[in-house]
């Protein structure tokens, strides 16, 4: 006999009670293995899950009674739409007998977010239009996308036929809603389907399985879980904690959604009984320990074998380079996480680790450190020296809008590249987008950060040429392919140093990140540091292997994790920094809350810097071409800067100005 604790919430997400409930079976198992711990809460748990809570709502977390309403109105217009759409198409457009017009049925199904019920305030709704067989894709994105033209609700409506997974995208009543379509092999739908069932895949093309495939993964992590409302409260935090931290993107190399919710459902199948403030602690623990690339899977992966491909490192050689795989508990199984790279993954282990610090402290009652500490934004521009600047420009905001899009989906790409390159020990993408300080007054510009950590050597001389131009290539030749590229499209890279940051970004915000790194600092050495007191004093569960390929985990020496350690040199330096303006002669540390006019201050770093900013004292500013109308030639000319020995010489020659097609070569002697 066990005990289950359960907890009992309203629909804007109050706890209400807390009791045991006592079964008189044999512990179940939940998922690949028995659990860590079987573990009830304690009051004091009981008090930190309502602290959390009351910490998520006021990050607006949670939506009120009036807003779910509305999101309930529109799905239920939106599924009339559907209901309306396919029986007219039926008779009118099909010539079907009106007996099986009658019956014909057709619905939409939610899912991410807002089927897990984890969604957040003006978050948008993933939703499946689910048709019977005589209905076409085609039918989808013609006859149903003018009936949307025609409903005064829907504004910004626009259709994606050509994606990977077709979509049309709007808003309705202001709520923006990602629409799929699946045709099923049924002569009806009825209203009770259940999408779960592998045999709805049979006689499927592959993008009606695709499009089934988030509704069917989603249903099933519920199913996977042992207390639904626990798992809800733990995973808001989590999503929180993650887009704070700048890791939540699948399309950059983090993780996305339905990544994190599965992390999330191992958590608790690992420790069913434990309350959320428990879980998200946990959480850290297990995969701040993980020795990736071992998979995370919720359950045995199905037999079923419809001819579909499924994630297979024994069969796939592709699967094997999977860095940080998490695999859909849903046939056809998927890694979820394939767009990880080397640097992603560290930056997130990093996270983990500074996390579990933190929540240590929490669950164990440390003055001054609560639930805000954990989601404190990242001090990104403070972690590193140098970046690369990425700016994608275009003409007008419509084509912009397209062509970021583009640009950030290829972005991952050059971070797998600059990870191959034994000198670059990290390569951190920020997924923040900013405009450019001052606009140009023909073009528009979204702006990307690449922190970039170096290897520490005497004698460091990097040429990211070739990578750049690449990534140049690859970007333009997916636009022609996919017929987006336009006239005005272009791509431009700077490489900059930190006191360089302030021709690209407000005050206000390396002002704000300077902050926070000291704040973060001061959090994470105030800590324990300890990751094996007697809460967390635990083994992985049975099955969590050795270690993964020692290849694929070059740059992760860290991966087994034995200690908790924090990158101290990298906030060290932030506290030196100074500000200045270009017409005084003295320097003064930035006093609190002064306003300064960014056009008037030079960002700079302490002479205290490490070994690694004198090694790399005599880098280039870096800038590159623009993507032309066709792919520009490989054989760029590169720009030489003369250090400060060679100035000296003066039989040295003076630099030679390049051409506007210039891309960067970084040596340092």
């Amino acid at each position: 006999m066990w005990n289950t604790y359960s907890l009992h919430h309203t629909s804007s997400g109050n706890i209400l009670q807390s009791k045991p409930v006592v079964q008189n079976e044999q512990p179940k198992t939940f998922g690949m293995t028995s659990a860590i711990s079987l573990a009830g809460p304690k009051p004091f748990d009981i008090q930190k899950t309502t602290e959390l809570e009351e910490t998520l709502k006021a990050h607006g977390c949670f939506e009120s009674d009036d807003e779910m309403k509305h999101r309930l109105e529109v799905l239920s217009k939106l599924n009339d739409l559907v209901k309306d759409w396919i029986r007219d198409l039926s008779e009118n457009v099909k010539k079907l007998p009106a007996s099986v017009v009658e019956n014909v049925g057709g619905k939409i199904h939610t899912f991410g977010s807002y089927r897990l019920g984890v969604h957040n305030k003006g978050a948008d709704i993933d939703a499946l239009c689910i048709a019977p067989r005589h209905m076409d894709r085609s039918d989808y994105f013609t006859s149903f996308f003018e009936l949307l033209k025609e409903q005064s609700e829907v504004t910004e409506l626009r259709a994606v036929e050509e994606a990977f997974v077709p979509v049309i995208k709007m808003k309705f009543s202001c709520i923006e809603i990602d629409m799929l379509f699946a045709r099923l092999a049924l002569k009806e739908i009825p209203e009770d389907l259940d999408l779960r069932d592998d045999n709805l895949l049979k006689n499927l093309d592959p993008k009606c399985v695709r499009s089934l495939n988030g509704c069917r993964v989603t249903d099933e992590i519920l199913r996977l879980v042992p207390n639904k409302e626990t798992f809800r409260l733990a995973l808001r935090a989590i999503k929180l904690w993650a887009k704070r931290q700048g890791i939540y993107s699948n399309v950059l190399g983090y993780l996305g959604g339905v990544s994190w919710a599965m992390l999330v459902a191992r958590t608790c199948q690992l420790y069913p009984n434990a309350v959320a403030a428990t879980l998200v602690h946990k959480f850290f623990l297990v995969f701040s320990k993980w020795e990736w690339p071992q998979p995370i899977l919720l359950k045995q992966p199905d037999n079923t074998d419809l001819g579909f491909p499924v994630w297979d490192p024994r069969v796939n050689p592709s699967d094997r380079s999977h860095v940080m795989p998490i695999i859909t508990p849903a046939y056809p199984q998927q890694n979820s996480t394939f767009n990880v790279t080397i640097s992603t993954r560290t930056v997130m282990q990093e996270a983990f680790r500074n996390a579990l610090a933190l929540t240590e402290d929490i669950m164990i009652g440390r003055p001054g450190i609560t639930w805000e500490n954990l989601f404190e934004p990242s001090s990104f521009f403070f972690k590193y020296r140098h970046f690369v600047v990425l700016l994608a420009s275009a003409l007008t905001q419509d084509n912009l809008l397209e062509w970021v899009g583009l640009v950030e989906s290829k972005i991952r790409i050059l971070i797998q590249t600059l990870d191959k390159n034994s000198l670059i020990k990290l390569a951190h993408i920020s997924p923040e987008q900013f405009e450019p300080l001052e606009s140009e007054k023909d073009s528009v510009t979204t702006i990307w950060f690449i922190g970039l950590e170096f290897e520490k050597t005497e004698n460091l001389s990097i040429d990211l040429t070739f990578d750049i131009q690449n990534f140049i290539e690859l970007v333009h030749m997916s636009a022609v392919q996919q017929q987006k590229f336009k006239e005005g499209m272009k791509i431009d890279a700077k490489h900059v140093r930190r006191k360089e940051l302030v021709k690209y970004l407000p005050m206000s915000v390396l002002q704000r990140h300077k902050k926070l790194a000291v704040s973060s600092s001061t959090s994470l050495n105030s800590s324990t540091g300890d990751i094996h007191h007697s809460q967390s004093a635990t083994t992985l569960p049975s099955g969590t292997p050795p270690g993964g390929d020692a290849k694929i985990r070059k740059r992760s020496s860290d991966a087994s994790l034995p200690t908790l350690t924090t990158k101290r040199e990298r906030n060290d330096s932030a506290s030196n920094d100074v500000f200045v303006t270009p017409n005084s002669s003295e320097s003064q540390p930035m006093a609190n809350g002064t306003d300064h006019q960014s056009e008037r201050l030079l960002f700079l770093e302490s002479d205290a810097d490490s070994d690694e900013s004198l090694c790399m004292s005599r880098l280039s500013c870096l800038s590159f071409c623009d993507v032309p109308t066709r792919p520009p030639p490989l054989h760029l000319l590169l720009k030489k800067r003369l250090s400060s020995s060679e100035l000296k010489d003066a039989s040295t020659p003076a630099p030679i100005e390049p051409p506007s097609n210039v891309v960067f070569k970084w040596n340092s002697k």
